[in-house]
Protein backbone atom coordinates (compact mmCIF):
# COMPACT_ATOMS: atom_id res chain seq x y z
CA UNK A 1 0.00 0.00 0.00
CA UNK A 2 1.50 3.34 -1.09
CA UNK A 3 0.41 5.62 1.75
CA UNK A 4 2.04 8.62 0.05
CA UNK A 5 -0.88 8.39 -2.35
CA UNK A 6 -3.11 9.80 0.39
CA UNK A 7 -1.64 13.28 0.00
CA UNK A 8 -1.25 12.79 -3.75
CA UNK A 9 -4.93 11.95 -4.00
CA UNK A 10 -5.79 14.93 -1.82
CA UNK A 11 -3.94 17.23 -4.23
CA UNK A 12 -5.66 15.68 -7.24
CA UNK A 13 -9.07 15.87 -5.57
CA UNK A 14 -8.57 19.51 -4.65
CA UNK A 15 -7.61 20.43 -8.21
CA UNK A 16 -10.65 18.62 -9.63
CA UNK A 17 -12.88 21.00 -7.65
CA UNK A 18 -11.52 23.98 -9.62
CA UNK A 19 -12.96 24.71 -13.07
CA UNK A 20 -10.00 24.84 -15.47
CA UNK A 21 -7.61 22.74 -13.37
CA UNK A 22 -7.13 19.05 -14.10
CA UNK A 23 -6.39 16.22 -11.69
CA UNK A 24 -4.39 14.69 -14.52
CA UNK A 25 -2.13 17.76 -14.50
CA UNK A 26 -1.43 17.21 -10.80
CA UNK A 27 -0.74 13.50 -11.44
CA UNK A 28 1.91 14.50 -14.00
CA UNK A 29 3.36 16.99 -11.55
CA UNK A 30 3.61 14.29 -8.88
CA UNK A 31 5.25 11.87 -11.30
CA UNK A 32 2.49 9.24 -11.09
CA UNK A 33 0.49 9.88 -14.27
CA UNK A 34 1.58 6.77 -16.19
CA UNK A 35 1.20 4.61 -13.08
CA UNK A 36 -2.23 6.11 -12.39
CA UNK A 37 -3.48 5.36 -15.92
CA UNK A 38 -1.99 1.86 -15.73
CA UNK A 39 -3.72 1.18 -12.40
CA UNK A 40 -7.16 2.47 -13.43
CA UNK A 41 -7.13 0.61 -16.76
CA UNK A 42 -5.87 -2.60 -15.12
CA UNK A 43 -8.37 -2.76 -12.26
CA UNK A 44 -10.07 -5.77 -13.89
CA UNK A 45 -6.87 -7.49 -15.03
CA UNK A 46 -5.02 -10.38 -13.38
CA UNK A 47 -2.88 -7.81 -11.53
CA UNK A 48 -5.92 -6.18 -9.96
CA UNK A 49 -4.59 -6.55 -6.41
CA UNK A 50 -1.43 -4.56 -7.19
CA UNK A 51 -3.41 -1.85 -8.95
CA UNK A 52 -5.95 -1.74 -6.13
CA UNK A 53 -3.20 -1.23 -3.53
CA UNK A 54 -2.08 1.79 -5.54
CA UNK A 55 -5.57 3.19 -6.10
CA UNK A 56 -7.15 2.75 -2.65
CA UNK A 57 -5.05 5.37 -0.78
CA UNK A 58 -5.17 7.62 -3.85
CA UNK A 59 -8.96 7.37 -3.96
CA UNK A 60 -9.28 7.89 -0.21
CA UNK A 61 -7.18 11.05 -0.47
CA UNK A 62 -9.26 12.33 -3.37
CA UNK A 63 -12.59 11.63 -1.65
CA UNK A 64 -11.48 13.20 1.65
CA UNK A 65 -10.25 16.33 -0.14
CA UNK A 66 -13.38 16.64 -2.28
CA UNK A 67 -15.77 16.31 0.66
CA UNK A 68 -13.76 18.31 3.20
CA UNK A 69 -12.63 21.12 0.93
CA UNK A 70 -15.68 21.68 -1.29
CA UNK A 71 -17.01 24.41 1.04
CA UNK A 72 -13.57 26.06 1.27
CA UNK A 73 -13.08 25.99 -2.50
CA UNK A 74 -16.57 27.41 -3.04
CA UNK A 75 -15.76 30.20 -0.54
CA UNK A 76 -12.38 30.97 -2.16
CA UNK A 77 -13.90 31.08 -5.64
CA UNK A 78 -16.70 33.33 -4.39
CA UNK A 79 -14.69 35.83 -2.31
CA UNK A 80 -11.08 35.45 -3.53
CA UNK A 81 -11.58 34.30 -7.09
CA UNK A 82 -8.63 35.99 -8.78
CA UNK A 83 -5.87 35.10 -6.27
CA UNK A 84 -7.17 31.50 -6.17
CA UNK A 85 -7.15 31.22 -9.95
CA UNK A 86 -3.69 32.80 -10.16
CA UNK A 87 -2.32 30.15 -7.77
CA UNK A 88 -3.51 27.42 -10.11
CA UNK A 89 -2.34 29.42 -13.13
CA UNK A 90 1.15 29.47 -11.62
CA UNK A 91 0.88 25.76 -10.89
CA UNK A 92 -0.05 25.00 -14.50
CA UNK A 93 2.67 27.18 -16.03
CA UNK A 94 5.20 25.72 -13.60
CA UNK A 95 4.50 22.19 -14.81
CA UNK A 96 5.30 22.91 -18.46
CA UNK A 97 9.13 22.67 -18.00
CA UNK A 98 8.62 19.24 -16.42
CA UNK A 99 6.53 18.08 -19.36
CA UNK A 100 9.07 19.40 -21.87
CA UNK A 101 11.84 17.62 -20.01
CA UNK A 102 9.95 14.33 -19.79
CA UNK A 103 9.05 14.46 -23.48
CA UNK A 104 12.67 15.29 -24.47
CA UNK A 105 11.10 17.82 -26.80
CA UNK A 106 14.27 18.93 -28.62
CA UNK A 107 15.33 15.36 -29.39
CA UNK A 108 12.00 13.74 -30.26
CA UNK A 109 9.58 16.35 -31.63
CA UNK A 110 9.02 16.74 -35.37
CA UNK A 111 6.69 19.01 -37.33
CA UNK A 112 3.69 16.74 -36.72
CA UNK A 113 4.27 16.84 -32.96
CA UNK A 114 4.46 20.64 -32.88
CA UNK A 115 1.31 20.76 -35.02
CA UNK A 116 -0.52 18.49 -32.57
CA UNK A 117 0.73 20.61 -29.66
CA UNK A 118 -0.58 23.82 -31.20
CA UNK A 119 -3.91 22.23 -32.17
CA UNK A 120 -4.45 20.89 -28.63
CA UNK A 121 -3.57 24.27 -27.11
CA UNK A 122 -6.02 26.07 -29.41
CA UNK A 123 -8.75 23.52 -28.69
CA UNK A 124 -8.55 23.91 -24.91
CA UNK A 125 -7.84 27.64 -25.04
CA UNK A 126 -10.97 28.20 -27.12
CA UNK A 127 -13.05 26.74 -24.28
CA UNK A 128 -12.23 29.86 -22.28
CA UNK A 129 -14.37 31.86 -24.69
CA UNK A 130 -17.40 29.58 -24.48
CA UNK A 131 -20.05 31.13 -22.22
CA UNK A 132 -21.03 28.73 -19.47
CA UNK A 133 -24.57 29.44 -18.33
CA UNK A 134 -25.07 27.67 -15.03
CA UNK A 135 -28.56 26.62 -14.08
CA UNK A 136 -29.64 26.49 -10.47
CA UNK A 137 -28.46 23.51 -8.43
CA UNK A 138 -30.53 20.35 -8.84
CA UNK A 139 -31.50 19.20 -5.35
CA UNK A 140 -33.63 16.12 -6.09
CA UNK A 141 -33.62 13.50 -8.84
CA UNK A 142 -37.20 13.97 -9.92
CA UNK A 143 -37.02 12.02 -13.19
CA UNK A 144 -35.03 9.39 -15.06
CA UNK A 145 -33.88 12.00 -17.60
CA UNK A 146 -32.44 14.17 -14.82
CA UNK A 147 -30.54 11.21 -13.37
CA UNK A 148 -29.32 10.14 -16.82
CA UNK A 149 -28.14 13.68 -17.53
CA UNK A 150 -26.11 13.79 -14.32
CA UNK A 151 -24.69 10.30 -14.96
CA UNK A 152 -23.45 11.12 -18.46
CA UNK A 153 -22.19 14.51 -17.29
CA UNK A 154 -20.05 12.65 -14.76
CA UNK A 155 -18.89 10.28 -17.51
CA UNK A 156 -17.80 13.14 -19.78
CA UNK A 157 -16.14 14.97 -16.90
CA UNK A 158 -14.16 11.88 -15.90
CA UNK A 159 -12.63 11.65 -19.38
CA UNK A 160 -11.42 15.20 -18.90
CA UNK A 161 -10.08 14.51 -15.41
CA UNK A 162 -7.71 11.89 -16.81
CA UNK A 163 -6.28 14.24 -19.43
CA UNK A 164 -3.78 16.85 -18.19
CA UNK A 165 -4.96 20.29 -19.18
CA UNK A 166 -8.68 19.55 -19.48
CA UNK A 167 -10.67 20.14 -16.32
CA UNK A 168 -13.52 17.86 -15.35
CA UNK A 169 -15.03 20.69 -13.32
CA UNK A 170 -14.93 22.98 -16.35
CA UNK A 171 -16.72 20.35 -18.42
CA UNK A 172 -19.39 20.18 -15.71
CA UNK A 173 -19.58 23.98 -15.87
CA UNK A 174 -20.09 23.88 -19.64
CA UNK A 175 -22.76 21.21 -19.22
CA UNK A 176 -24.53 23.34 -16.62
CA UNK A 177 -24.22 20.91 -13.70
CA UNK A 178 -21.16 22.25 -11.83
CA UNK A 179 -23.28 24.08 -9.25
CA UNK A 180 -25.35 20.93 -8.76
CA UNK A 181 -22.19 18.87 -8.13
CA UNK A 182 -20.63 21.37 -5.71
CA UNK A 183 -23.92 21.83 -3.85
CA UNK A 184 -24.33 18.05 -3.55
CA UNK A 185 -20.83 17.69 -2.09
CA UNK A 186 -21.30 20.59 0.31
CA UNK A 187 -24.70 19.34 1.54
CA UNK A 188 -23.93 15.59 1.35
CA UNK A 189 -26.73 15.01 -1.14
CA UNK A 190 -25.89 11.32 -1.65
CA UNK A 191 -28.40 10.48 -4.43
CA UNK A 192 -26.88 13.19 -6.64
CA UNK A 193 -23.32 12.36 -5.55
CA UNK A 194 -23.80 8.64 -6.31
CA UNK A 195 -25.37 9.36 -9.71
CA UNK A 196 -22.57 11.64 -10.86
CA UNK A 197 -19.95 9.45 -9.17
CA UNK A 198 -21.14 6.34 -11.02
CA UNK A 199 -20.65 8.14 -14.32
CA UNK A 200 -17.21 9.29 -13.23
CA UNK A 201 -16.17 5.76 -12.18
CA UNK A 202 -17.25 4.10 -15.44
CA UNK A 203 -15.75 6.91 -17.51
CA UNK A 204 -12.44 6.50 -15.66
CA UNK A 205 -12.18 2.81 -16.55
CA UNK A 206 -13.18 3.18 -20.21
CA UNK A 207 -11.08 6.29 -20.90
CA UNK A 208 -7.99 5.00 -19.10
CA UNK A 209 -7.77 1.99 -21.40
CA UNK A 210 -7.69 4.25 -24.45
CA UNK A 211 -5.09 6.56 -22.89
CA UNK A 212 -2.95 3.57 -21.88
CA UNK A 213 -3.03 2.24 -25.45
CA UNK A 214 -2.04 5.61 -26.88
CA UNK A 215 0.77 6.06 -24.36
CA UNK A 216 2.17 2.66 -25.31
CA UNK A 217 1.86 3.07 -29.09
CA UNK A 218 2.43 6.80 -29.59
CA UNK A 219 4.21 8.17 -26.48
CA UNK A 220 5.79 11.21 -28.17
CA UNK A 221 2.55 12.24 -29.85
CA UNK A 222 0.66 11.82 -26.56
CA UNK A 223 3.17 14.06 -24.78
CA UNK A 224 2.91 16.68 -27.50
CA UNK A 225 -0.87 16.73 -27.06
CA UNK A 226 -0.56 16.82 -23.26
CA UNK A 227 1.81 19.81 -23.42
CA UNK A 228 -0.66 21.56 -25.72
CA UNK A 229 -3.60 20.78 -23.44
CA UNK A 230 -1.76 22.11 -20.39
CA UNK A 231 -0.59 25.25 -22.22
CA UNK A 232 -4.09 25.91 -23.56
CA UNK A 233 -5.66 25.52 -20.13
CA UNK A 234 -3.88 28.69 -18.98
CA UNK A 235 -6.37 30.65 -21.10
CA UNK A 236 -9.28 28.98 -19.30
CA UNK A 237 -7.83 29.50 -15.82
CA UNK A 238 -6.62 33.11 -16.33
CA UNK A 239 -9.18 35.28 -14.49
CA UNK A 240 -7.93 38.73 -15.47
CA UNK A 241 -7.38 41.59 -13.01
CA UNK A 242 -10.53 43.42 -11.97
CA UNK A 243 -8.87 45.96 -9.67
CA UNK A 244 -5.51 47.04 -8.28
CA UNK A 245 -6.60 45.64 -4.92
CA UNK A 246 -6.38 42.08 -6.22
CA UNK A 247 -3.13 42.59 -8.15
CA UNK A 248 -0.62 42.06 -5.31
CA UNK A 249 -2.37 39.03 -3.77
CA UNK A 250 -2.65 37.51 -7.25
CA UNK A 251 1.06 38.00 -7.90
CA UNK A 252 1.90 36.33 -4.59
CA UNK A 253 -0.40 33.35 -5.20
CA UNK A 254 0.89 33.00 -8.78
CA UNK A 255 4.47 32.84 -7.53
CA UNK A 256 3.39 30.35 -4.86
CA UNK A 257 1.74 28.11 -7.45
CA UNK A 258 4.70 28.23 -9.84
CA UNK A 259 7.17 27.57 -7.00
CA UNK A 260 5.10 24.59 -5.84
CA UNK A 261 5.12 23.10 -9.35
CA UNK A 262 8.83 23.63 -9.84
CA UNK A 263 9.61 22.21 -6.41
CA UNK A 264 7.51 19.08 -6.88
CA UNK A 265 8.54 18.71 -10.52
CA UNK A 266 12.21 18.84 -9.60
CA UNK A 267 11.79 15.68 -7.55
CA UNK A 268 10.57 13.66 -10.54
Amino acid sequence: MEWRNLYRGAMMGTSDLIPGVSGGTIAVLLGIYDQFIEAVSGIFSKDWKRHLLFLIPLGVGMVLAIFSLSNLIEWLLTYHFEPTQFFFLGLIIGIIPLLVRNARLKETFTVKHYTALIAAALLVGSMGFIPAEESSALIELTSFSAAAGLFFSGWLASMSMLLPGISGSFVLLLLGVYRTAINALATLNFPVIITIGAGVAIGFIVSSKLIKFLLRKYPVMVYSVIIGLVAGSTVVVYPGISSMGTLFPSIITFIGGAATALLLGGKN
